[in-house]
């Protein structure tokens, strides 16, 4: 009998399969489909403070081995998912959640952090570092490791729960982030979130995504999202959600064996409705096949 279970930033959870923020709504719309307490657990649609209507449309662009979005942190606001969507996910899912916090100050991050904070069902805070700061002329928190860990440190400074803060690709170097989180007290990081990528529709002579840019993920980007996870596990002494491209259970073991304690799924699920549980029932026979009895034990076995 094979042992799934890990234990992220001193939550147990059943296995290391999480749905990532953006792909799975707020989890009650995934119930409709299977049971979701089969996940480890998963990470809510990216939350602000205030409610955002997102980017203008189109928002979508499909890539022959990913797909692109810009849909610019549309959601209902940090109030209307603890009175609403949390006691909805509350009849469907049994386990503690990931909250996905996004912002426009640092002050927008601490607010909302404390206002989930509140919320028991609620296990983790993933912050999303991702976002443009007003503050600094629209350039992302996540490409300065100052400002990464001025975020982290507000953050923590207004909540009890574990953090863990979401790492950006379009960096010359994850390790410096990586490094300013665990200065700022970060109990994680998970990585990556998208890519920058774009697409031109050769009738209009136009980009597609009405921004012009936007996030790319799916299997392309899988390559780029397991060295950064083997670097920062390097780099850093702090436990790894690895994200960006997985959409079978040989790769949750090779992100693992890369240093991730935890594995997101994110484009796979648009594609697959039922791609978390289905590389969640196909893990114990790929663990077999290579002779795996514990996935915490493989946990940085590259190094």
């Amino acid at each position: 009998m094979v042992d799934m279970r890990v234990n992220l930033c001193g939550i147990d959870m059943d296995n290391p399969v999480m749905a990532a923020s953006g792909t799975f709504g707020f989890g009650h719309e995934f119930a409709e489909l299977y049971d979701i307490n089969i996940l480890g657990s998963f990470s809510f649609k990216g939350t602000t403070l205030e409610p955002r209507f997102g980017n203008p449309t189109p928002r979508i662009a499909e890539c022959e081995s990913g797909l692109i979005n810009s849909i610019g942190l549309q959601n209902p606001g940090v109030n209307e998912v603890i009175d609403n969507e949390l006691p909805k996910l509350a009849e469907v899912f049994n386990k503690p959640v990931m909250a996905n916090i996004g912002g426009s100050s640092v002050e927008d991050y601490a607010m909302t952090a404390k206002a989930l904070s509140s919320c028991k069902q609620i296990g983790w805070l993933e912050i999303n570092v991702s976002c443009p700061n007003v503050n600094h002329g629209g350039m992302a928190f996540g490409t300065d490791p100052a400002v990464v860990q001025e975020v982290t440190e507000a953050v923590k400074a207004n909540t009890e729960k574990p953090v863990i803060i979401k790492l950006s690709p379009n960096v010359t170097d994850i390790t410096a982030i990586a490094r300013a989180c665990e200065n700022g007290g970060a109990d994680g990081v998970s990585l990556v979130n998208t890519m920058l990528g774009m697409r031109i529709n050769l009738k209009t002579g136009k980009p597609v995504i009405a921004n012009k840019m936007g996030g790319f993920s799916g299997p392309a980007i899988f390559p780029v999202a397991l060295r950064m996870v083997y670097q920062v596990y390097e780099a850093v002494g702090l436990p790894i959600v690895g994200i960006g491209g997985i959409a079978k259970a040989e790769q949750v073991i090779e992100m693992m064996m890369a240093g991730a304690t935890a594995v997101q799924i994110g484009a796979a699920n648009l594609v697959n409705p039922y791609a978390c549980r289905d590389i969640v029932n196909d893990l114990p026979k790929i663990m077999d096949k290579y002779g795996i009895s514990s996935l915490s034990e493989i946990i940085g076995g590259a190094h």
